[in-house]
């Protein structure tokens, strides 16, 4: 079994690389991620939202800064930055819950002004 700082470093260099598909594997099947626009339900709920980041942090040339990243436990929570060429995200976090391997919960917010 993976310990959290694995799967949290798997997850986020999955998404850096842009690969769907690895950072949909991450998560349970039965995985809950909460955002401000609403609860997003197991891997095909949770699929658009990685669809639309993919989709405008792969464009230009982006730019990310980690401000925080702790670990506790089966716990992770990332504080971060990131301007791409539709947005400036002021400050974004995410706290993730981690079973037995796998990305059972994780809520995401970001203060984001459009460009």
């Amino acid at each position: 079994m993976s310990s959290t700082k694995e799967i949290l470093d798997n997850h986020l260099g999955a998404f850096f690389r842009r690969d769907l598909e690895a950072v949909l594997s991450d998560y349970a099947p039965e995985a809950v991620m909460f955002t401000q626009n609403g609860t997003l339900n197991g891997i095909n709920g949770i699929r658009p939202i990685f669809q639309a980041l993919f989709a405008e942090f792969g464009k230009g040339r982006p730019t990310f800064d980690m401000k925080q990243q702790t670990i506790e436990g089966d716990f992770a929570y990332i504080v971060w930055t990131a301007e791409t060429s539709d947005n400036v995200y002021e400050m974004a976090t995410d706290t993730f819950a981690i079973r037995a391997g796998k990305i059972v919960a994780q809520s995401f917010t970001a203060k984001t002004t459009p460009k």
